[in-house]
């Protein structure tokens, strides 16, 4: 243990006040689900939900389906979600796909707009034409295959969302798992989060491109929720039996012990196309790129991140019309996406060096 390890272990703070509903509340927000008039005929069938529900919430039913960890982990009789050893389980069938060289090579093409045209805008975004601007570019390349992850489904698919990160890291690195333990928790109701699938698709990928607006002088909604859910995948606890599921004092004391700090998505390659109409461009270009090299992806040369504004104070209205007229930004588009595409060929070669790569990390986050 280190010197900072055999001091006496950091005191968990609570105290925040007490957030759980009485019934009635609970009653009135589990119906707004049922507000329309179409679910009156039903009204005998929901009162009997309603009492199951709240009994689940009232006694915590975060995991109601759980079996023995196995020899797999450190205490094999500790019990684990079955959905949570699910995902996991499709992780790791990711990683074996991945690691299969006679596999294709993947590419992970996100579209990080939340436009849709069949929600309320009524249009499809810039972002997803250049998004298939770049896919046809990955298709075009044997051997190579593209997964789309367009996260405007997190707006027009019902029933797709993408949770809150609960921000577990801050309290100790192992308290955080890999993949993502704190969902589903259906004393919550707090299910279908997507992150369930987008962690096996971010493991398979050789190579990942990210294609993004800036909205407000951010990433989007959709795009920030992703990223703060891969937090997990930068150091994050395989193994929830460690800490006996989500026990605060014992991560801390294995964290003060000595953490490794595992880098789940290391050595995948990226590209990053943002673009705007009158600010922060470059910003969030820099933003995401760190935040990817943190996790310990390559940057696939200096022709792989871009940051572009199309029809710079112009009408939002003939933004479209701006880049139909923008072929610059469209070739470098397709640069983003012929740059990923060399480097993952490279590195399936075993040419691609990085004269960094056996350095040890001086300063873990």
């Amino acid at each position: 243990m280190t010197e900072l390890a055999r001091r006496e272990l950091p005191v968990v703070r609570t105290g925040q006040g007490e957030v759980k509903l009485s019934r009635k509340q609970f009653e009135d927000r589990f119906r707004e689900r049922f507000y329309d008039p179409s679910f009156d005929a039903v009204k005998s069938e929901l009162d009997r939900i309603v009492d199951v529900a709240y009994t689940n919430y009232d006694e915590y039913h975060k995991s109601p389906r759980t079996r023995k960890a196995g020899p797999d982990f450190e205490n094999p009789d500790f019990d684990l979600p079955v959905e949570w050893l699910a995902t996991r389980a499709s992780i790791l069938a990711a990683q074996k796909t991945h690691d299969d060289p006679s596999s294709p090579r993947r590419v992970l093409l996100v579209c990080a707009s939340s436009r849709h045209d069949k929600t309320c805008p009524g249009e499809i975004s810039k972002t997803s034409r250049l998004v298939e601007i770049a896919r046809a570019v990955v298709a075009e390349k044997d051997g190579f295959e593209c997964d789309v992850l367009d996260l405007s489904h997190l707006t027009a698919v019902y029933g797709r969302q993408i949770l809150p990160c609960k921000s577990c890291v801050s309290t100790a690195m192992p308290l955080c798992n890999w993949p993502c333990s704190c969902y589903p928790n259906h004393a919550m109701g707090q299910v279908n989060d997507w992150m369930n699938e987008l962690y096996p698709r971010w493991v398979a990928a050789h190579g990942v491109i990210i294609v993004t607006p800036v909205n407000w002088y951010q990433a989007p909604t959709v795009l920030k929720a992703m990223i703060d859910r891969l937090v997990c995948a930068d150091g994050g606890n395989p193994d929830p039996t460690r800490t006996h599921g989500k026990k605060p004092d014992e991560a801390k004391a294995l964290e003060l012990a000595g953490w490794d700090f595992p880098k789940h998505l290391s050595g995948r390659v990226f590209g990053v196309v943002v673009h705007g109409d009158a600010a922060g461009t470059e910003v969030l270009r820099r933003n995401l790129t760190d935040w990817l090299l943190d996790m310990d992806l390559i940057r696939a040369g200096n022709g792989a991140t871009m940051d572009r504004y199309i029809g710079y104070y112009e009408p939002y209205a003939t933004s479209h019309e701006a880049l139909d007229r923008d072929e610059a930004v469209q070739e470098e588009t397709r640069n983003v996406a012929r740059s990923v595409v060399e480097a993952i060929r490279l590195r399936h070669a075993g040419r691609y060096e990085r004269p960094d790569e056996d350095l040890p990390s001086v300063r873990e986050k």
